[in-house]
């Protein structure tokens, strides 16, 4: 047990990138193996890879994919510099990566690293300049974990005692190269022993916390309870919870957060409470060119994330007869089964079984939805920021 037992979220190995494919935990633990810039903003988009210092990470991995790819294809001229075109499509695959997810501000940090890297060195060839690109990506990813356990260190100081802590979504080691944020001040506490337990709220619509923070605390063997999100006061108002840690995708000048939505009502509730109010990032979260939280781009998702719910797992057949009937239906490979109501479902072989991907509808048909990613917390709830740098207090 312990947190070196989670796994590493995402690594460049023999020119490709791989990652955990966290649509996939907590119940399989698929590994996804990204070729080109284009399959890792896919894997971003569907949040095969999600947390933004894991995001940062991989907007340097996209650009590392792209010139492995398209890069090195493009010809030096006699005195083996780049051609122009080279640093005109560089320029616009970084901005293709940025606009995968525009509210966490890592990922366009990561990408932003390697752009600057790329002018600095317009004398190199596209060889040169691709292993320029891929040894400062994996340095990125390095740092992303020294940085963590930085801030972890730093966030553990704050608690002298056991402690109740409620966290929210997923700021632990999935949501960075390794280690985690604010899961990461609870493994710093829990190393001194000064966790007594940790509430894991649900965080609808996409479950993070249920999926992804819940399997990280049991590999962890930190004691911990699932909730909804809507029993967050009630478990505040018993005297069950001591802090409230929660990470962040953007922080403006003033102090303003960006983080999954939800984020804002429980400091609303922590504050009514006299609970205080944490919120551990890394600096590269913080955004100098943001003045204020309503400057702050809130991405919307696909509405099905609220419609109905997503599953997957493996059917492992019992009978001979359940064999038959599953290799008939994967002959040609995947098969898409057609659904009454909407609902959707595909099937494939895998191993001894056959993996399935499912959408079930759990709301009338033509319901209007309105589904934002991220809501901003003002500054004035906040007790305080944890970084690698040390404990921030805000200004307000």
């Amino acid at each position: 047990m312990g947190v070196e037992n989670l796994p590493k979220t995402l690594w460049w190995e023999d020119g490709v990138v791989h990652l955990v494919d966290q649509t996939r935990l907590p119940l399989q633990g698929d590994v996804l193996v990204c070729h080109t810039y284009e399959g890792l903003i896919t894997a971003i988009k569907s949040l095969a890879v999600r947390g933004a210092p894991a995001l940062g990470v991989a907007g340097a991995f996209a650009l590392a994919l792209w010139s492995q790819v398209e890069g090195r294809e493009m010809s030096a001229n006699d005195n083996g510099v780049a051609p122009a075109i080279y640093f005109e499509r560089c320029a616009a695959v970084a901005d293709e990566v940025i606009a995968a997810r525009p509210t966490a501000i890592n990922l366009s940090w990561g990408v932003r690293q390697i752009g600057e890297l790329v002018q600095a060195n317009r004398d190199k060839s596209p060889d040169e300049l691709h292993d320029l690109i891929v040894a400062h990506a994996c340095e990125l990813a390095t740092e992303d974990e020294t940085a963590n356990r930085a801030l972890g260190a730093a966030g553990a100081g704050l608690f002298d005692t056991p402690t109740k802590f409620l966290t929210y979504c997923n700021a632990g080691s999935l949501a960075t190269a390794f280690y985690g944020t604010a899961l990461g001040v609870i493994y710093a506490a829990e190393a001194v022993g000064n966790v007594e337990h940790v509430w894991v709220c649900e965080t609808r619509p996409v479950n993070q916390g249920a999926r992804l923070t819940a399997w990280e605390l049991l590999q962890t063997g930190i004691p911990s309870a699932l909730i909804c999100d809507n029993m967050a006061a009630d478990v505040m108002a018993k005297g069950w919870v001591d802090a409230v840690i929660v990470g962040a995708d953007r922080i403006a000048v003033n102090g303003d957060v960006a983080n999954k939505i939800g984020t804002y009502a429980l400091a609303v509730l922590a504050r009514a409470h006299e609970i205080p109010f944490y919120v551990a990032a890394p600096m590269s979260t913080f955004d100098p060119d943001c003045p204020t939280g309503k400057d702050i781009e809130i991405e919307e998702r696909d509405e099905r994330e609220v419609a109905g719910v997503t599953v997957s797992g493996m059917i492992e057949p019992t009978t001979d007869t359940i064999t038959r009937a599953f290799d008939a239906l994967t002959t040609e490979g995947v098969c898409e089964l057609t659904l009454a109501k909407g609902h959707e479902m595909t099937v494939d072989r895998k191993g001894a079984g056959y993996a399935f991907d499912a959408w079930f509808r759990t709301t009338p048909p033509q319901t209007m939805i309105y589904n934002p990613a991220f809501d901003v917390t003002p500054a004035e709830y906040i007790t305080a920021y944890i970084t690698e740098t040390g404990v921030r207090i805000p200004d307000c």
